[in-house]
């Protein structure tokens, strides 16, 4: 989900995607520290001006509660304090698999961490406006139990670790989306960008499409950036999911979106994309789907066919039985 990126006296930095046509918005953080690493960051966010003032040249904030300051004091005493620093993120726990967990957030519940979460992640988002009002909202954070940045050798003080149980990424999904989206926001924090977090971000929200009972997707339009991550994450989901099937058994795109919870418009463009379509009519259908290909797209793109998540890691509660509950 990054671009290039590149070492330069220590700080980590990742070159922000930009549409030709488009300016580029002046960061009005200039570089933050987010526990032990410098980070620079790509575009503005909502920092309130009374706190931090219209432009800082260094902000401060929790890598465990995303708490902020432009006072290195204050963000050392801090850290020594935090309460979370050595417990849970605050929330519910949804997933653990191989060395990564989930938390449900609830950004009523939970205000002021969501609020200081979207703040972060405005520095790194250009297309997606982060509001204070964050009630509507569910936040899954990623934590890595042993986090490892990227790019190495990029932390302020070599013999600093990087804390235990760190959030390396999000998603946000509405609570109530009349048009279905499983997910509204959804970034990887630039140190841990490469890793395929992403993957695991989208899968992790198709299960729960797929637990709810709806087909779902992002919310669109999606970035230049987004849709690819998009497409790379549905192509290899379809692929498993067609090779994975009888030779002889007959799949209809409404099979293949009962499978995987993505909707047929998304189907048929990734198929499509794909170059495995071949134009057809065989038992009604106007085009039919060529295995032989998904097989020679898998080979040529050396596509790896697990899951980027294990479906049966997941300890989601049931929302609908524990809200009529309330």
């Amino acid at each position: 989900m990054a671009a290039d990126v590149s070492m330069e006296n220590g700080i980590f930095l990742s070159p922000a995607p930009r549409a030709v046509d488009k300016p580029a918005a002046t960061p009005n953080v200039l570089e933050v520290v987010f526990g032990s690493l410098l980070i620079k960051p790509w575009y503005p966010s909502f920092y309130p001006e009374e706190l931090v003032g219209r432009k800082v040249e260094r902000l401060y904030v929790c890598q465990w509660c995303f708490k902020y300051t432009k006072e290195l004091t204050g963000f050392i005493k801090h850290l020594r304090a935090c309460l979370l620093r050595s417990t849970e993120p605050p929330g519910n726990h949804v997933y653990t698999s191989n060395g990564y967990s989930l938390y449900e957030i609830d950004g009523e519940k939970n205000k002021l961490y969501a609020q200081n979460l979207c703040l972060f992640a405005k520095l790194f988002l250009d297309t997606k406006s982060v509001f204070y009002d964050v009630t509507t909202f569910l936040y899954y954070l990623l934590i890595a139990h042993n986090p490892t940045p990227s790019i190495p050798n990029t932390q302020l003080d070599d013999d600093a670790p990087v804390g235990q149980n760190q959030v390396v990424g999000f998603f946000s999904k509405e609570k109530m989306s009349w048009d279905n989206n499983n997910l509204a926001c959804i970034l990887v924090f630039p140190p841990w960008q490469k890793q395929g977090l992403g993957q695991i971000l989208m899968g992790a929200s198709y299960e729960m499409s797929k637990r709810e009972g709806r087909l779902g997707g992002p919310e669109k339009p999606l970035s230049d950036l987004g849709h690819l991550a998009y497409v790379h994450y549905w192509s290899q989901t379809l692929a498993r999911t067609l090779l994975s099937c009888p030779s002889k058994k007959t799949l209809t795109v409404h099979d293949l979106g009962q499978k995987t919870f993505i909707v047929p418009d998304d189907i048929l463009a990734t198929l499509q994309a794909m170059d495995v379509l071949e134009h057809k009519k065989r038992g009604g259908a106007e085009a039919v789907i060529n295995k032989a290909k998904v097989r020679a797209w898998v080979e040529k793109h050396k596509v790896d066919l697990r899951s980027p998540v294990d479906s049966e890691a997941f300890a989601l509660r049931d929302r609908s039985r524990s809200e009529s509950a309330e």
